[in-house]
C-alpha cells in the first residue's frame, strides 16, 4: 500500500494563485484516479478535480476555467493549480489517490493542506 503528502497551500490575496502538489510512495502509473478534494468548515469534503486512469479530467463547476489538475508519473505527483482565487475557494485541500492491488481497492488520502484567499 502507499501513501500521499500534499505539499504547498498557504495564503493568497483574491485573483492570486497557488500551486499544491502531492506525491505518492509509489509509482501512480496504475493508480485507478487521481483527485483533490477540498472541505469546508463544517461540510463534507467535495471533489474539485480528479484524473482517471484514462486520461480523463474533470472539475467542479466552481473551479472549471481557474484549477488545473495536472500529473507527472515520473514524479509519482500530481498538481493543481489555482487562478483567479476566490474568498469562496477557501478551505483544507486535501490529495486522493485510489489503486487496485490483488483485486483490492485502496485508497489514500493526504494529510490536508490548508488555503486562505483573503484581502
Amino acid at each position: 500500500q502507499g501513501q500521499v503528502m500534499e505539499y504547498g497551500g498557504g495564503s493568497v490575496q483574491p485573483g492570486g494563485s497557488l500551486s499544491l502538489s502531492c506525491v505518492a510512495s509509489r509509482s501512480i502509473d496504475n493508480f485507478s484516479e487521481m483527485n483533490w478534494y477540498r472541505q469546508f468548515p463544517g461540510k463534507q469534503r467535495e471533489l474539485v478535480a480528479g484524473i482517471m486512469s484514462g486520461g480523463s479530467i474533470n472539475y467542479a463547476d466552481s473551479v472549471k476555467g481557474r484549477f488545473t489538475i495536472s500529473r507527472d508519473n515520473a514524479q509519482n505527483t500530481i498538481y493543481l493549480q489555482m487562478n483567479a482565487l476566490k474568498p469562496e475557494d477557501t478551505a483544507v485541500y486535501y490529495c486522493h489517490m485510489r489503486e487496485s492491488l490483488a483485486g483490492t481497492m485502496y485508497s489514500y488520502w493526504g494529510q490536508g493542506t490548508q488555503v486562505t484567499v483573503s484581502s
